[in-house]
């Protein structure tokens, strides 16, 4: 089965997030659970919660099909102690958002070593940082997603990826989640089928598909191996179609959210159709 769906508004509270996906005919999504651009968020209310929940039952939604983000300004790598508790205390906080609201992963950048400390040392303390937000919740996975691998954010190699998942006590809570605008511009080549295919074998090698429990189907603007983040709508970009046609046939991306953050969400219902008719069994002329 394959879920595709797009990063939806979570305005108006997270119920309205679902309402959002089943408008654009997804039957995934993504969503922010608090602002992405503030270190503290309003305290989720029963009846908040309790609408998400409704929403997302009554809609068919399985917690296994929502990849909620954290906010950007945390960095679980920070070389500085006050900046490192903070982010921490700041991801602690979703992780336990996420558990109120029954949903089972989370997304989050890995971090920064701001170049005062170094590379592994902060792959080291991003895995710690993990440990200690495992270690106070239950059944919410981390989920570190690729970076393009501007200024000093790592993940944008997949062997960064592999660190931290080695260093993370429960295997059973991490994975990653792959966007494909940031492989692209790290250096991974999409342009193709061929050459899809031989980065996703290299994601088996390197990190193991079982960790594998989302992507970001986004075409970039940025120039391969630019290592800038600039993304792009399906086919408009410098990856091209075909990429998206090996990924939506691979079985190694089935039961998993496949989340759409391209530029003009006007254009998401039709992405959303268009990935779907690329499915082997779709009917001819879909």
């Amino acid at each position: 089965m394959k879920y595709i769906g797009a990063h939806v508004s979570a305005a108006g509270g997270p119920d309205q997030a679902v309402h959002r996906a089943v408008e654009i005919g997804a039957n995934a999504f993504a969503l922010f659970t608090k602002n992405q651009r503030q270190w503290k968020g309003k305290p989720l209310t029963i009846e908040a919660i309790s609408a998400f929940k409704k929403a997302c039952q009554k809609h068919g939604f399985a917690s296994n099909q929502i990849l909620p983000h954290d906010s950007y300004l945390i960095n679980l790598g920070h070389p500085e102690a006050e900046g490192l508790e903070k982010s921490r205390a700041a991801f602690l906080d979703e992780m336990q958002r996420c558990e109120q609201l029954g949903l089972s992963l989370l997304n989050f950048h890995p971090g920064s070593f701001l170049k005062k400390i170094s590379e592994r040392d902060c792959l080291l303390r991003i895995a710690e940082s993990v440990n200690l937000a495992l270690d106070q919740t239950q059944g919410v996975t981390a989920v570190i997603e690729n970076t393009a691998g501007q200024g000093t954010n790592l993940g944008w190699r997949f062997e960064d990826l592999a660190t931290i998942i080695e260093h993370v006590e429960d295997k059973s809570r991490v994975g990653v989640c792959i966007d494909t605008c940031h492989a692209f511009a790290a250096g991974y080549d999409l342009r193709g089928a061929r050459a899809t295919e031989q980065t996703l074998d290299e994601l088996g090698s390197v990190v193991g598909f079982e960790y594998l429990c989302g992507m970001h189907l986004n075409d970039a603007k940025s120039e391969f191996g630019s290592r800038v983040d600039r993304h792009h709508s399906l086919g408009k970009g410098n990856i091209g179609l075909e990429a998206f046609i090996t990924i939506i046939q691979d079985e190694r991306t089935d039961g998993i959210p496949l989340i759409l953050e391209t530029v003009e969400p006007a254009n998401w219902p039709e992405e959303i159709r268009w990935l779907r008719a690329q499915l082997p069994d779709a009917a001819p002329g879909r």
